[in-house]
């Protein structure tokens, strides 16, 4: 095997071992795993961990955003092919809950009470809600939406975001992530449009 043959398999090997953590801890949350455990789910050694990470809070970090990576990705390919600003506001909108739609109720717990792996989803939200006030503007300059603070309705986003994700819109309105990802589609591309 060359150098490159293994530097490709390294490679394809790591990003299958992440796509399998980012899937346990979607799942099942991460404060509770050990490293022990997470090497048996996962069904490698502790030391091929090791190479991903060196600590198990790094890994979560890793792992973190390895999952805001991909996520990213998603919504953009998502967004990609659609042509107005109206519906791509909403397709991005709704693109992120889906995004996010595996992540579970312990999960969510864990990510806010781990500083790093939350540190993380705050910058993803911030990254998010500045790609909402581009859309807004380019929306702007296309005519589709009214001339509107483009910074303050992508704040509203997000604020909304951060409130979706935290679990407080479903506690007080019984809407899921996605269903609340709609609606606000809904809301702020109806509140902007021309």
């Amino acid at each position: 095997m060359d150098q490159s043959t293994r530097a490709g398999f390294a490679t394809r090997r790591r990003t299958e071992l992440f796509d399998a953590l980012v899937e346990l801890f979607l799942t099942e949350g991460f404060a509770h795993l050990t490293l022990d455990e997470i090497a048996a789910r996962l069904r490698c050694s502790k030391s091929t961990l090791y190479t991903l990470a060196g600590s198990k809070e790094q890994l979560v970090r890793a792992a973190t955003v390895h999952f805001f990576r991909r996520a990213t990705e998603d919504v953009e390919a998502a967004i990609a092919p659609i042509p107005t600003a109206r519906e791509r506001v909403a397709a991005y909108l709704a693109a992120v809950g889906t995004a996010l739609a595996p992540a579970s109720t312990q999960f969510m717990f864990d990510l806010h009470a781990f500083i790093p792996a939350r540190e993380i989803y705050e910058k993803n939200t911030r990254i998010a809600a500045r790609r909402v006030q581009e859309l807004i503007d380019e929306g702007v300059q296309a005519g589709d939406f009214r001339d509107v603070h483009a910074a303050f309705a992508a704040d509203l986003a997000a604020t909304m975001m951060v409130r979706i994700q935290r679990g407080t819109v479903r506690t007080h309105t019984g809407l899921d992530d996605a269903e609340a990802y709609r609606e606000l589609a809904a809301i702020l591309t109806a509140g902007i449009s021309a």
